[in-house]
């Protein structure tokens, strides 16, 4: 005789999430468990990126060192200043936070789904996965531009001081100028999602963002003057060319989704706000109405009974 021990199996948390089964107390105890896995992903992240720490220095210091002026009679790169004792430890800890954010980055980015996807609709959970998937390439795609052209930047900026110093560079300010324009050039280039995200969820047309190029064009500019670390031309420029090239690119696929969802194809899509819809006028002939019955007759009222007299109604204690 066979004997079925197993238990049934119960809903799991996401579905307990999804159809609000769960308690407010379970809920800040999945947010704490998550945490707890987010942050043990992010200690690894920190240990790796503290082992590579080095050869992450040595990346960071290749624009530097391409420089003509960097390159020392020996024909080695010249080494960086360095103000303070602790400043090359300080360093280490820079670049080994930066390379476990990333290296942990699918850890805390899934614990941070897992946590808000029971909240979504299924559509809107597909949505998020295509964004997402942009969202990678696109910041690595800027990251990539920056680290390719810091080089320029910096060339641009030592040549065109009047201090008339050498291209010895204080190390710590080094980091930090290329790590800011990698991150500048990473965000920025996330750019285009918003545009998409706009038009996928129908509150912003093709033509509607096609409209806006002038002040796009604009924003780009002055965002790129104000926010780029590199204060000479060739990054803002490059920053501002790239913003707007992603943002025609962006309007071209949303023309693309327009056309495939039918959007602009409405009855009234080619009027503007002022201008009276064409309604067409349709004449339909009356003709005679249909008969109305004969009224029946309404029953007499039934006789009320005659009130009791006032001491009947009350009791004494009323």
């Amino acid at each position: 005789m066979a004997l079925s021990l197993r238990l049934k199996k119960g809903p799991t948390k996401f579905q307990q999430a999804s159809d609000g089964s769960m308690t407010l107390i379970e809920h800040v105890r999945e947010l704490r468990n998550r945490l707890f896995v987010a942050s043990l992903g992010l200690v690894v992240g920190l240990v790796v990126g503290f082992v590579l720490s080095q050869a992450t220095f040595d990346l960071l210091k290749e624009p530097y060192c391409s420089l003509p002026g960097a390159i020392d009679a020996n024909g080695a790169c010249k080494e960086f200043v360095q103000l303070s004792p602790a400043t090359g430890f300080i360093i280490k800890l820079k670049i080994a936070l930066w390379v476990g954010i990333v290296v942990s980055a699918p850890v805390w980015l899934y614990q941070l789904w897992a946590f808000i996807a029971p909240g979504l609709h299924r559509h809107e959970r597909k949505w998020a996965y295509v964004f997402v998937a942009l969202a990678a390439p696109l910041f690595a795609g800027g990251a990539v531009l920056a680290y390719a052209v810091v080089d320029k930047g910096l060339e641009f900026l030592l040549d065109a001081g009047v201090t008339g110093a050498g291209t010895t560079l204080e190390a710590s300010a080094y980091v930090d100028f290329v790590t800011s324009m990698i991150l500048l050039f990473g965000v920025a280039f996330e750019f285009p999602l918003i545009l998409l995200m706009l038009n996928f969820t129908g509150v912003a047309s093709a033509r509607r963002l096609l409209s806006w190029w002038r002040v796009v064009v604009f924003l780009s500019f002055a965002f790129a003057a104000v926010a780029t670390p590199d204060p000479g031309p060739f990054g803002m420029t490059l920053l501002a060319a790239s913003l707007s090239a992603l943002y025609f690119i962006a309007v071209g696929v949303a023309f693309i989704n327009d056309r495939r969802r039918g959007r602009g194809k409405e009855i009234y899509a080619g009027l503007d706000d002022d201008q009276l819809s064409p309604l067409e006028e349709e004449r339909v002939p009356v003709g005679a109405s249909d008969p109305i019955e004969a009224p029946t007759a309404i029953d007499a009222p039934a006789p009320v009974d005659r009130p009791a007299s006032l001491e009947r109604r009350f009791d004494d204690m009323t």
